[in-house]
């Protein structure tokens, strides 16, 4: 008999926890059992980068306040949130964002940092361009594949 619970409701309670969490994969081991769990889709590794000082966040540019409800993530120039957390647009309270609107960004430029779970995960350009739109606040949370900003 397997140790491990895999009946669908244990499955989906485990999807939950992920959910909750902003976990993305989480591997279970019981002797010689184990069951593996990812979700959503495929993510490039994160750095783990400082923490930012629990200061108060400097004021949201005009375009962080453009409602995100506007663009899908189907948009070809969307970036979108990997996981559930916080966004933060710069590496520490008081210094300048990653980006701004109207900025050339490469691909694999760091453009914003979400925390999940104390961890600090850099959130890159998937492509070369033009940021359009800044569809998050600063220190505002997020959820998994919230449209975050467009690169055009």
């Amino acid at each position: 008999m397997n140790p491990i619970p895999t009946d669908p409701d244990s499955l989906r309670r485990l999807g939950l926890i992920m959910a909750e969490t902003g976990m993305t994969e989480l591997e279970l081991c019981i002797k010689d059992a184990r069951i593996k769990v990812v979700r959503g889709h495929a993510v490039a590794p994160v750095a783990v980068v400082a923490a930012p000082a629990s200061t108060p966040a400097p004021a949201a540019t005009p375009a962080a306040a453009e409602a995100p409800a506007a663009i899908d993530a189907s948009h070809p120039g969307a970036i979108t949130s990997p996981m559930v957390g916080v966004a933060y647009l710069s590496p520490e309270p008081g210094s300048p964002s990653f980006v701004h609107v109207g900025q050339q960004v490469s691909a694999g430029q760091t453009v914003m940092l979400i925390e999940a779970m104390k961890t600090f995960n850099q959130i890159k350009a998937p492509k070369s361009g033009t940021v359009t739109r800044i569809l998050v606040e600063n220190s505002a949370p997020v959820e998994f594949g919230e449209v975050l900003m467009i690169v055009d």
